[in-house]
């Protein structure tokens, strides 16, 4: 008679936590299996935490098993699950767009407020450069008396971005084109908010990041021009000075070593009560600033 063994969730960790060596460290691997194993057994991450010694079926191991072998490449995640979160919203992503991080939930978070603190009840927002649709999807989600449009160079990314607000149940007008060669009639003359996440990656960045974004993510939404860093920030400024109203609010997510270089573009362009924000890591990470 033939015994089959079963496998526990602890033997995954442990098999995880092997297998990765080398490409993330203790922690990053340990989030991973956790977020692997909750997705592909419907089991909640405090439930894996707690009954660790609970068998996992043939069928989820094939699948733990296939998951691996991708993850041993560097491939993200996300990317092999073809979906995220963020702000709270579900998202699905692939090799067309970047896969939204925390940082950028700060800078939706920091929209949010001010459109608050100003109590501006409706108006028009743009997303310049909107990759997955991950800020505009957020703050239309928040603020749904608000028109929203995003752009893009990429017509794969706005054809994930257009998924992705049918999966949030928003409507935004998607617009295929380039900031800095600008070719498509935006139809609203004026905005109240003009946001963006542009590429701000220098190549000599590119030396210092993790190969799993690296070899995986959009390079046309991550990199810019080693002698003009500040390439997509002079175009969406320059284009904000006409689109937006007085005292209209422009926000940016910058590349932290070019802080005091993005107020500097933005002071010299008579923009005004520009703040330059950390992020949670206490790195210079968001501008925010009025025509």
């Amino acid at each position: 008679m033939l015994l089959c063994w079963m496998q526990t969730i602890k033997d995954v960790f442990e098999n995880y936590k092997r297998m990765l060596n080398g490409i993330y460290d203790g922690n990053e691997a340990e989030a991973l299996t956790l977020l692997v194993i909750s997705e592909i057994c419907n089991l909640s991450k405090a439930k894996i935490k707690a009954f660790p010694e609970t068998e996992i079926l043939a069928e989820q191991t094939s699948k733990l098993t296939d998951i691996l072998k991708e993850l041993k490449t560097g491939k993200p995640v996300q990317y092999i699950l073809g979906k995220t979160e963020f702000y709270g919203l579900p998202f699905n992503v692939n090799a067309s767009v970047l896969i939204p991080r925390p940082e950028t939930e700060e800078l939706v978070e920091w929209a949010l407020e001010s459109v608050s603190s100003f109590e501006l009840a409706v108006g028009n927002i743009l997303d310049i450069g909107t990759g997955s649709g991950c800020i505009a999807i957020a703050l239309k989600k928040n603020l749904p008396a608000f028109k929203v449009s995003a752009i893009d160079i990429s017509a794969e990314a706005l054809h994930t971005a257009a998924s992705n607000a049918k999966l949030n149940n928003v409507d935004i007008q998607f617009i295929n084109d380039d900031i800095l060669n600008q070719k498509s009639e935006i139809e609203i003359s004026n905005f109240e908010i003009i946001i963006s996440n542009p590429p701000y990656v220098t190549l000599h960045d590119k030396t210092q990041m993790h190969a799993n974004v690296t070899d995986f993510e959009p390079h046309t939404a991550l990199f810019v021009p080693e002698n003009d860093p500040l390439i997509f920030y002079k175009a969406i400024a320059d284009f904000a000075k006409t689109h937006l109203p007085e005292n209209g609010f422009l926000f940016f997510e910058i590349n932290e070593s070019y802080g005091k270089e993005t107020v500097d573009l933005l002071a010299d362009k008579d923009f005004k009560n520009i703040e330059l924000r950390k992020d949670m890591s206490g790195r210079d990470r968001m501008v925010k600033a009025n025509r």
